[in-house]
């Protein structure tokens, strides 16, 4: 388990209550029924990441407009240096690409959870075939 700044779960909880329309898309719409367990804002270390899986070690951060202003850049690549340096693989996907590209984000999502994940825990996921 990752270490995290317990005070920052009063606003984990708020985040999860409040989620922005893209990160509400990408849950219900995908990885709530994803067969590898995503969690949403979630704490870890001193920053609550948008979307997480413990199994594949990855953390999934959604985009808007204002994370392409310099000074946040700057702060974004602090923050993924950061989470990388806990061995964790980040993936920034544009809130435009959830609107525009949302099969090409899920798809990309996917292909990182089975590149990080050893095939045998590929097998043993449960399978979302046939729940139609």
């Amino acid at each position: 388990m990752k270490e995290y700044n317990k005070s920052n779960i009063p606003l984990a909880k708020t985040l999860r209550k409040n989620m922005t329309p893209w990160e509400r898309k990408l849950w219900y719409e995908f990885l709530r029924n994803y067969p590898i367990r995503f969690q949403r804002q979630k704490s870890i270390g001193n920053y609550i990441v948008d979307f997480y899986c413990a199994k594949a070690k990855l953390v999934i951060e959604l985009d808007g407009g204002e994370h392409y202003t310099a000074k946040q850049i700057e702060k974004d690549n602090i923050r993924t240096k950061e989470l990388e340096s806990m061995n964790l693989t980040v993936l920034r996907i544009c809130n435009l690409d959830i609107d525009q590209n949302f099969y090409g984000a899920c798809e990309y999502i996917d292909l990182a959870v089975k590149k990080s994940l050893p095939q045998s825990a590929l097998l043993t996921a449960p399978s979302s075939e046939g729940a139609e």
